[in-house]
């Protein structure tokens, strides 16, 4: 059973199929709901996230690279983003439409 390069949902849910568990042995093995941990696949689960990267033995970056690492803030891109217009812009525009 050697690592794979690339851990992709398959290639976890068969190493754990190798290893004689599944997600909600695991699950119960560290005290989580089995429902929260199955949703690990669609959103960040922290706890059932580290624990399959324990059992895998594994770290958790490399099991989820897309969700780590945890960014703290949020810089939009400012091309992509593009900064919005005062409110207060129209305010004359809107007080005569508004009569």
């Amino acid at each position: 059973m050697s690592k794979p390069k690339k851990w992709t949902k398959p290639e976890i849910k068969k190493q754990l199929e190798e290893r004689g568990m599944t997600l909600t042995g695991l699950a119960e093995m560290n005290g989580l709901n089995p429902n929260t941990f199955r949703a690990v696949w669609s959103r960040t689960v922290r706890p059932a996230e580290r624990a399959l990267a324990n059992f895998l033995g594994a770290k958790v970056e490399e099991l989820f690279p897309d969700r780590y690492p945890i960014r703290k803030t949020r810089i939009l891109d400012s091309a992509k983003y593009p900064s919005l217009e005062s409110q207060n812009s129209n305010a004359a525009v809107d007080k005569l439409v508004a009569a």
